[in-house]
């Protein structure tokens, strides 16, 4: 069994990176979204809750950080709950796999989840893409595997014998290219790192070689190009030492269970957001150019990872 250390560092490293996150501040005249979190634990944002309402329940996997997810991913949740006129109630998870459980289990209406998560899924349940973004003109994305720019580093195979990070245990980007490299190397995760980590968030991983905790980590490059392009200390001195080739980006998905006439309104709303002034504001701010829709051939290149 691979000699893995699970860090739970949500608490350390949530203080650490994002206590200067106080940019929430100016939606305090807005009407807050319910967010659930963990598997008991609920917080109730929604002061003025309406009862008897009926709700949408959404899940967006923690790429990054589950605040920073909140804070990325509020108004793009507010403006289809606006279109809609239905509550949402955002349930926040830490790993991937208590996201695909919530949707297996018909307790979720759509969530974004990793690309990985999504081939995992739909082996055990009939998952369906909703719409993915577009960004730089793809449909795709790619694994950095980075260091410290201190380190002497330059190939993954320097990393033999080192610390290393991973974000989830279902990550494409985060854990199974990876896992695909070392079996091409006849080897595996314990005899050719000293140490592993999961972080379950990829900016934690950033942080993590960053800080010096590990020596290297594989990372989704969506992350890292939207630390670099907003928030550049967070990757200053980091260095990308190979990247992965491309692969289907992260989708929108729905449950088999959740109203047909429902996602294809929802399906709509994301479609069309790119038209209109709001939505090209908040897509702006996630660096996505639009929402399209995809055949699922592109995921098959993952199918050998899972």
């Amino acid at each position: 069994m691979m000699r893995r250390i699970v860090i739970y560092v949500s608490i350390i490293l949530f203080l650490i990176l994002f206590n200067s996150c106080n940019k929430t501040n100016h939606y305090n005249n807005q009407k807050p979204i319910k967010i659930e979190i963990g598997n008991k634990q609920q917080i109730n944002l929604d002061e003025n809750k309406t009862k008897n309402v009926k709700t949408i329940n959404v899940a967006i996997s923690t790429m990054i950080s589950p605040k920073k997810t909140f804070y990325l991913y509020e108004n793009l949740l507010r403006y289809i709950e606006k279109k809609l006129g239905i509550k949402i109630i955002l349930k926040q998870r830490k790993s991937y796999q208590e996201v695909n459980d919530l949707l297996e289990e018909g307790k979720l209406d759509f969530a974004y989840v990793c690309s990985g998560a999504y081939v995992v899924a739909k082996r055990r349940f009939p998952i369906k893409i909703l719409a993915v973004p577009q960004m730089n003109h793809k449909t795709y994305y790619q694994a950095y595997i980075i260091v410290n720019k201190k380190s002497r580093y330059k190939t993954f195979d320097d990393l033999k014998g080192k610390s290393f990070a991973f974000s989830d245990p279902l990550s494409n980007t985060g854990y199974k290219y990876v896992l695909k490299l070392l079996k091409q190397r006849h080897t595996n995760a314990d005899e050719f790192f000293s140490k592993t980590i999961f972080t379950y968030a990829h900016d934690y991983s950033i942080q993590a070689v960053e800080r010096g905790l590990v020596d290297g980590a594989t990372v989704d490059g969506l992350v890292y190009d939207y630390l670099k392009t907003n928030d550049p200390v967070k990757i200053k001195n980091i260095k990308i030492i190979r990247k992965s080739p491309n692969f289907g980006i992260p989708p929108f998905v729905y449950a088999p269970n959740s109203d047909p006439v429902l996602i294809k309104k929802i399906q709509n709303i994301l479609l069309k957001m790119d038209k209109n002034k709001e939505g090209e504001k908040i897509l702006k701010k996630l660096q996505i150019e639009k929402f399209v829709i995809v055949k699922p051939d592109i995921y098959n290149s993952l199918e050998s990872f899972n």
